[in-house]
């Protein structure tokens, strides 16, 4: 099959100001981000939205084999292991190498999402400033007022080191995807390039409301980089901030979640979560959250994450 193009849209305003890059369907089962990206390109080519100050890209289909086939990946997930190559093995490599130039080429990146099981949007932020080896960082008061506008009623952070984590569980039990690099997408990329990043989850894939919310946070990032006049009301602040500190893999295709969780849902120390193929019980390791629970995982893959209060301070 012949590669799709990467299809952008580039709005140059004629004053100066910050670049923002926006992105929707890096998995292609994700269409909320897609669809508003779509309209909002329609409404600055109709003038009902005016760019004062900017640049602005807009990238609604960031896999188009996987958006074409309604998949999560077109030959992998695009999302993981994100850089260029020199050799590129397969689409996903293809699109990084158009795609990573153009990350470069921006300060701020909104990368529009949605996700598995029922729950309410939210958004994931990077790390805080560190000069660390895993993820370091200079720019998180920038990227938390950003992240702050966009209107999610949560907060979450700890994505990378979360991840780190479990690839080491994965190399010690001889997994693939054991590398940490593996966890680097389109907002790590980002921020190891120098600017700063946030991805949305819009709500649950099939949500109608996700799209609207996925425009609204769109001319929210407009207005609070004050590259366009505001069109939708402020932002109310999170209800909370909340920490990824575990990652939990599917390991066989009869390990089943306990239940239906939704994202965020609280559950006690040792309230079992998962069930191994076995009957063994995957428990809660503190009270905490569920995050991300997919019981459709691959074998192999992350099948949910736990999450905590976080002593962060916005």
């Amino acid at each position: 099959m012949t590669d799709a193009p990467l299809r952008t849209h580039r709005f140059d305003a004629l004053r100066p100001g910050p670049r923002l890059i926006l992105l929707g369907g890096v998995h292609g089962n994700e269409t909320s981000g897609s669809i508003a990206l779509t309209r909002l390109v329609a409404a600055i080519d109709a003038g009902e939205i005016m760019l004062e100050r900017g640049t602005l890209t807009v990238v609604p289909v960031a896999n188009p084999l996987a958006h074409a086939h309604r998949r999560r990946e077109g030959d992998r997930n695009l999302n993981r292991m994100l850089r260029p190559t020199a050799v590129p093995r397969d689409h996903e490599d293809r699109i990084a190498n158009r795609l990573c130039p153009l990350l470069e080429a921006h300060d701020v990146l909104l990368d529009l999402h949605s996700f598995h099981t029922a729950g309410e949007p939210f958004a994931m932020i990077g790390p805080e400033d560190n000069d660390g080896p895993l993820e370091p960082f200079a720019q998180s008061a920038r990227e938390q007022a950003f992240a702050l506008a966009l209107g999610a009623p949560r907060l979450v952070e700890g994505w990378l080191d979360t991840y780190a984590r479990g690839v080491r569980r994965r190399a010690a039990r001889g997994a693939p995807g054991a590398d940490p690099e593996y966890g680097v997408g389109t907002t790590e990329y980002m921020r190891s390039r120098g600017g700063c990043a946030v991805t949305l989850e819009c709500g649950q894939h099939d949500d109608p409301a996700a799209p609207a919310f996925a425009l609204q946070a769109a001319l929210r990032a407009l207005a609070q980089l004050g590259m366009a006049a505001p069109s939708v009301e402020p932002a109310t602040a999170p209800r909370e901030v909340l920490r990824l500190v575990e990652v939990f893999d599917r390991e066989h295709a009869d390990d089943r979640l306990a239940r239906a969780w939704r994202s965020f849902e609280a559950v006690r120390s040792g309230e079992p979560i998962g069930l191994r193929r076995d009957g063994s019980p995957v428990a809660a390791p503190a009270d905490g959250f569920v995050v991300f629970p997919n019981p459709n995982a691959m074998p192999g893959a992350e099948w949910f994450y736990f999450a905590v209060p976080s002593a962060r301070r916005l």
